[in-house]
């Protein structure tokens, strides 16, 4: 079984569109993803990138034009539930240890699909601890378990730690796909993913 290293964090709206379609392909070719949480703004402090929105914010068209490829992938992909997000940006760093340490509790899925859908289809700040707790509570997930985990040392070093791998991996934004070591970077990568599982 192939494996797709899927590096993510509940801050990029590209990653949760990403997250939907590559899911699909991964079961079409009988491949697995590997969800990879890291943190996208360790990531562009050690690689000296920007958020597009910070980078292209003074190049005419550009932005215009990236909401319109946007338009064009959700509209494509029927993902009608899909909103940007009223705080964004918002700092995830809470929502991604909470991540980790549902990874070590065997419950990933869960976590990510109530976390994700508060994010970028209820337009919540889940930048908010409290916020945090309410969605899992609403989910039906051990909340008191998960945010308690998620304050230990270990699950604060696991974040930083495969922060800091990412980055060694040669990441610089995401969402970023590895199949071995072929790189992929953004969702318009997709199509290359399914064309090479397809092989």
């Amino acid at each position: 079984m192939q494996t797709i290293d899927f590096y993510f964090d509940f801050a990029s709206p590209n990653c949760y569109l990403t997250n939907r379609v590559l899911r699909d392909i991964a079961a079409k070719h009988g491949a697995r993803v590997c969800l990879q949480p890291v943190l996208l703004g360790g990531i562009f402090k050690s690689t000296d990138n920007k958020a597009p929105f910070v980078a292209f914010g003074g190049i005419k068209g550009k932005l215009d034009y990236e909401m319109l490829e946007m338009r064009r992938f959700i509209a494509r992909h029927g993902f009608d539930q899909f909103q940007m997000n009223p705080h964004f940006p918002i700092n995830t760093l809470a929502a991604m240890r909470g991540l980790i340490a549902a990874r070590e509790m065997g419950i990933c899925d869960a976590y990510v699909e109530a976390m994700e859908t508060a994010m970028w289809e209820q337009g919540k700040n889940i930048g908010d601890v409290n916020v945090i707790a309410d969605t899992l509570s609403a989910s039906g997930l051990p909340t008191e378990d998960i945010l308690a985990k998620a304050q230990s040392d270990g699950v604060k070093k696991a974040l930083i730690d495969e922060t800091a791998a990412a980055v060694e991996r040669g990441i610089f934004g995401l969402p970023t796909m590895f199949i071995g070591d072929e790189m992929f970077f953004g969702k318009e990568r997709l199509i290359q993913i399914n064309d090479m599982l397809a092989g």
